[in-house]
């Protein structure tokens, strides 16, 4: 009786068998490679056809270009004096407008000018949106009248005074104090004093005369004087004050430098 196949006899027929149904596909196709589809590349093309577009429309049409300036806020300024700085370029594109160069540049010029917003108004528009500073003292110099803000800045000369601007007298020069308290913290203590004055009384204000930190002094209308001291508890004397002037109308002379301890004579 013949013996069967041998095992190796057998692997060798196997191997033979699997070489009989053709090369394997193994290596033939990259499992991770795909090639796009069209409505991919539809997609792609539409997406840099819009880039492309919108790119054009902003810089190279005539759709988005600069062709009208509006001026809000301007008091004593004018309008054609702020335009006339802020510079903008007509015609340009408006989204290559710098603003912020605009606003320093007016802030720069325009001292009077305390805060600007410059916007694109879409499709052609600049906005210039300005707040002057207000005077709250004046100091006269030559003549003329150097204007003070509630910060202390010093932010134009004008040939006439604001009406119902008070005055500010710097007397200092014989203040032992002024080395301690030079001019400059001497002007902001005034103007600190200046904005804790009621209304009724910041009107009535004519002069506010600074002799040394501690000596502050208004001159009311009618002749009257306060003496008001150093810029501290100010809310405090500004209340003192109000209800002196009640009390004693006909009074020529007030002291609240201690305003635990007020005093009004004269008349």
């Amino acid at each position: 009786m013949a013996a069967g196949p041998t095992t190796a006899e057998k692997s060798g027929a196997s191997t033979s068998k699997g070489s009989s149904r053709g090369p394997s596909r193994t290596g033939t196709r990259n499992p991770k490679f795909r090639v796009p589809g069209t409505r991919v590349l539809l997609i792609a093309f539409g997406v840099l056809a819009l880039v492309v577009g919108g790119f054009w429309a902003l810089y190279g049409s005539t759709w988005f270009r600069v062709e009208d300036v509006k001026t809000s806020g301007a008091g004593v300024l004018t309008t054609r004096e702020i335009e006339t700085v802020a510079a903008v370029p007509m015609g340009a594109p408006l989204v290559s407008v710098d603003t912020e160069a605009i606003e320093a540049r007016l802030r720069q010029k325009l001292p009077r000018i305390e805060t600007v917003t410059v916007e694109r108004s879409w499709p052609h528009g600049i906005g210039l949106k300005v707040t002057e500073r207000k005077p709250v003292l004046l100091i006269e110099k030559g003549g003329k009248f150097i204007e003070v803000d509630a910060t202390g800045v010093r932010f134009a000369t004008v040939d006439t005074a604001p009406r119902g601007v008070p005055r500010l007298v710097l007397d200092t020069a014989s203040s032992p104090s002024l080395r301690r308290f030079p001019a400059d913290r001497l002007l902001r203590e005034a103007v600190r004093v200046r904005g804790e004055l009621p209304a009724e009384i910041a009107r009535d204000t004519r002069v506010v005369r600074v002799t040394s930190y501690d000596s502050v002094t208004l001159e009311l209308t009618g002749g009257r004087t306060v003496l008001w001291g150093s810029g501290e508890h100010g809310p405090v004397k500004a209340r003192v004050l109000t209800a002196l002037l009640k009390a004693t109308p006909k009074a020529g002379h007030f002291d609240v430098s201690a305003p635990t301890a007020p005093a009004s004579s004269g008349s």
